[in-house]
């Protein structure tokens, strides 16, 4: 095979594997988990069945990678927005708000996403898990922690245990109240970030177009996903 019939045949799998990250979200958004089969997302990603499995050995490893990947690219979008800035504090603001807007806006799908967390494959590592996690990281670092390593996953436990209270079932917690003590802990203040009286609805409910999280369009190779194209 000549390098460029190589190069495209990788896009193209880079481009069906997204496709079915896409949708997964939006099924499992829509219907929950349980109502959505690996044929439903193949369907919606116009792909064949058959190709789910190249990718991804079930269903819950799909959604998790999915969801993953939504986390990472969201809180990608938040960090760097504009005005950009360097400051740590802003920037762990910024990754609170992101996470806890998630879990307001796209309810069912976190619900669904923690409930997955919970069965007994557990957390499941991927590419998308690592980019979000080294985001993650990357945030507590610059927040000034002298021990990331340490400092990381009980940020991760924050948010995770943030999430976890808002998307209960009838007794789901508001963001005000579980923001308000992640940003004491952190030693943030209130403006910072986007306070959710005053967020845009960013990534809620009425922006459903979630392509640009999505890189199905695109040329370019998201490096993310270099590794997975190489088995």
């Amino acid at each position: 095979m000549s390098p460029r019939s190589a190069a495209v045949n990788e896009e193209l799998r880079r481009r069906s594997r997204e496709r079915l990250l896409q949708a997964a979200v939006e099924l499992v958004g829509e219907r929950g988990y349980e109502a959505t089969t690996l044929g439903d997302i193949a369907d919606r990603a116009g792909s064949a069945r058959g190709l789910v499995s190249y990718y991804f050995p079930g269903k819950r490893q799909l959604v998790q990678s999915a969801v993953h990947r939504l986390m990472h690219r969201t809180l990608e979008e938040a960090l760097e927005r504009e005005p950009r800035t360097e400051d740590g504090r802003e920037r762990m603001a910024r990754a609170i708000d992101a996470i806890l807007g998630l879990a307001r806006d796209r309810t069912v799908l976190m619900r669904q996403h923690m409930a997955g967390l919970l069965q007994a494959e557990g957390f499941v590592q991927c590419p998308e898990q690592q980019r979000l996690a080294e985001l993650l990281s990357d945030t507590v670092a610059r927040h000034g922690s002298p021990d990331s390593a340490t400092d990381y996953p009980m940020l991760r436990a924050q948010l995770m245990g943030a999430v976890y209270a808002m998307v209960l079932p009838n007794v789901g917690m508001p963001i005000t109240p579980l923001r308000a003590e992640l940003f004491r802990r952190y030693g943030l203040e209130w403006e910072m970030g986007s306070p959710p009286d005053t967020a845009a609805a960013s990534g809620g409910e009425c922006d459903r177009d979630l392509s640009r999280f999505f890189a199905t369009g695109s040329p370019a190779v998201d490096r993310s996903d270099r590794s997975d194209q190489s088995k």
